[in-house]
This record gives C-alpha cells, sequence and structure tokens, in this order.
C-alpha cells in the first residue's frame, strides 16, 4: 500500500504535469479543483495576470449535512455555485484542471454539475 505523503508527493508531480500544458486566460480561465479528505475546493484562475476571478468550496455550506464536506452531492453543489459564479462575471467558457487527481468520484460529480449549470469545457 502507497504511503499517504508518496500519493500526494505522486499527485503533484502528475498535477505539474498536466499546468504545463494548459494555462487559464481573462477570456476562459483554469477551473482548478482541491479535494481533501472532508471538503473539495475550485477556484477560476486567471493565469496571465495571477489573478483568482471566482472560488467555491463545501466549507460553507452547513445547513444540509448531505450537501456539506466530502461526498458527492456537496461536490456537485459546489459544481453548481462556481458555476453560477462564473456566469455573474460573465464567463461561459473555462479549461478544466483535475489537479492531478482521477476523473472519477467527487472530481467528476463537480465537473457534470458545473456543466449541467452552463459551463463549457
Amino acid at each position: 500500500m502507497i504511503n499517504p505523503r508518496q500519493r500526494n508527493v505522486i499527485r503533484q508531480r502528475v498535477h505539474t504535469r498536466i499546468r504545463e500544458k494548459m494555462s487559464g486566460t481573462a477570456e476562459r480561465p483554469r477551473l482548478n479543483v482541491y479535494r481533501s479528505l472532508n471538503h473539495i475546493y475550485t477556484q477560476l484562475i486567471d493565469d496571465l495576470n495571477g489573478v483568482t476571478i471566482a472560488s467555491a468550496s463545501s466549507m460553507g455550506k452547513k445547513g444540509e449535512e448531505k450537501n456539506y464536506g466530502g461526498n458527492i452531492a456537496a461536490a456537485a453543489e459546489v459544481g453548481k455555485l462556481i458555476a453560477q459564479r462564473a456566469q455573474e462575471k460573465g464567463i461561459k467558457k473555462i479549461v478544466f484542471d483535475r489537479g492531478g487527481y482521477l476523473y472519477h468520484g467527487r472530481v467528476k460529480a463537480l465537473a457534470d454539475a458545473a456543466r449541467e449549470a452552463g459551463l463549457d469545457f
């Protein structure tokens, strides 16, 4: 079994490899995903100017227990929320950065919810 620290080092290496090939602009920002054990976080980033345009996370959703924390329902809610915040800023097209995580489970749920809410990637 792989040590959790070693797993994160491998993930960071994969993320670096992904980031060499993609970049976000003001017209088409990068949707970055960070997945911790208890929560999921996203940011829309303009890499040319080094600015975070919008962000969303599962931290603020304490009202409903099923949509709070590190589960697929919470990830879907975060995906809808980031899409809503992006459209308020006039952003429709993005570049999806999975952060070195497999496109599976919570990451896939977040991406699918963002697509359904109107983001194009």
